[in-house]
């Protein structure tokens, strides 16, 4: 029989530009590894098409997020394009307790606010293979006016420039190599 390990799993944040393939990736890992608990955002951002109030983000008024910061409930929380997204604190501090690998998908503000309130939490970059193939991934998703692809092309040479920041970076030539790799980084695999 294998000797079980006292080390509890620490938190791991994915971060990196918009249209790298962060969910992607994600999606990939969590079918193959579904003991993976991903943290459910909080936003208030209408959803797209498809997607479903508390699968792919809790979908919030600006009343309801003003109160989830006013009473601590967020681990961290941005703004980004306008919305406001956060990781709800108690979910993600239950699921480390009882000993479960917890994945945060996040923008490079959250990760920056976790590291600091968390600075034993694992921080992995996603990087696109180039960026001509970025701003391809960005334009052709097809589902945001041309301002917001042009605030999001902005916002992702800032990110890209923040890569040294982060632990570990994970080049996204390959969603299945991706999602193996941070699963070993999780330590899951």
């Amino acid at each position: 029989m294998a000797a079980t390990s006292d080390v509890r799993p620490r938190l791991t944040v994915l971060s990196g530009p918009s249209g790298v393939g962060k969910s992607t990736v994600v999606a990939h890992m969590r079918k193959v590894h579904p003991e993976v608990w991903l943290s459910v955002s909080a936003t208030t951002r209408k959803p797209r098409p498809g997607e479903r109030d508390g699968v792919q983000y809790y979908f919030v008024t600006d009343d309801e997020f003003d109160k989830l910061i006013a009473n601590g409930e967020l681990l961290e929380w941005a703004e980004f394009a306008g919305n406001r997204y956060g990781t709800p604190r108690r979910a993600v501090m239950e699921r480390l307790e009882s000993g479960e690998p917890v994945l945060l998908e996040i923008d490079l503000q959250g990760a920056r606010l976790v590291r600091e309130s968390m600075p034993e939490a694992q921080l992995v970059f996603l990087a696109p293979p180039s960026w001509d193939e970025l701003v391809r991934r960005l334009t052709g998703r097809g589902t945001e006016p041309p301002e917001v692809i042009e605030r999001r092309l902005a916002a992702a040479r800032i990110e890209l420039a923040a890569e040294s920041e982060f632990d570990t970076t994970l080049v996204n030539t390959s969603v299945e190599d991706v999602a193996r790799e941070l699963l070993a980084l999780m330590r899951v695999v």
